[in-house]
């Protein structure tokens, strides 16, 4: 499997493991993973021009434009270590991205082979969320469900004090979730109506999720 070209899509809402998933499948299957945020975050931190023009928008609190995100996008997957394949975290986030894509993949000969969906329902999204908290001190950060810390309100690492950020707090949460689907359902439906669409259930463990997109990836290539 990992001696075939891969080059896939993965989407899903916030807390669904996407990130998680997606650095599990870069590395069974020796790919590169090609998130837009790491993307974003390079090209500012080397003052390239594109980053100097993003970071123009990101200082007044404004969307980097879809043609700056293509451009960087397009600069990330002529890079070596994507020849072999690639998993697209974070983008594309909307159908014109999603069509950049295809234009900009269709120059070289290639195309997305396969796009996952992880599925988790909301009330499950809000609670893996709402759950985490952040030292004020540190920056260390916990879960009080999954790996709650040693005393309540106490950060394990230097003892500073733990706090939820505005982020993580429910009302905010589920704007973030409202935001996410309506961003990206006209996305899931351009690569369904291609026959591209696989959708997973992420309320498992991830172990189980990552063995569902295993699977997935078999049967479209025929096992």
């Amino acid at each position: 499997m990992a001696s075939e070209v891969i080059r896939m899509v993965l989407m899903g809402p916030p807390g669904a493991g996407k990130g998680t998933q997606a650095r599990m499948l870069a590395e069974d299957l020796r790919v590169a993973v090609v998130s837009t945020g790491d993307i974003l975050r390079d090209e500012v931190r080397q003052a390239t021009a594109l980053g100097k023009s993003a970071k123009a928008f990101m200082d007044k609190g404004a969307l980097v434009p879809d043609e700056l995100v293509v451009a960087m996008v397009r600069n990330r997957l002529g890079r070596d270590d994507c020849q072999r394949g690639f998993v697209l975290d974070g983008f594309p986030r909307t159908v014109e991205q999603a069509q950049a894509l295809d234009a900009m993949l269709e120059e070289r000969g290639e195309a997305i082979g396969l796009c996952i969906s992880i599925s988790v329902p909301e009330t499950e999204l809000v609670r893996r969320l709402s759950g985490r908290r952040t030292c004020r001190a540190c920056g260390w950060m916990c879960h009080l469900l999954f790996e709650p810390p040693a005393k309540d309100g106490v950060c394990d690492r230097c003892g500073g004090e733990l706090y939820q950020r505005n982020d993580d707090r429910e009302e905010v949460i589920k704007e973030r979730l409202g935001v996410y689907q309506r961003e990206t359902a006209p996305v899931l439906s351009y690569y369904a109506s291609r026959g591209l669409l696989r959708e997973i259930d992420g309320r498992g463990s991830r172990e189980g999720v990552f063995a569902s997109i295993k699977a997935e990836l078999a049967n479209r290539r025929g096992g």
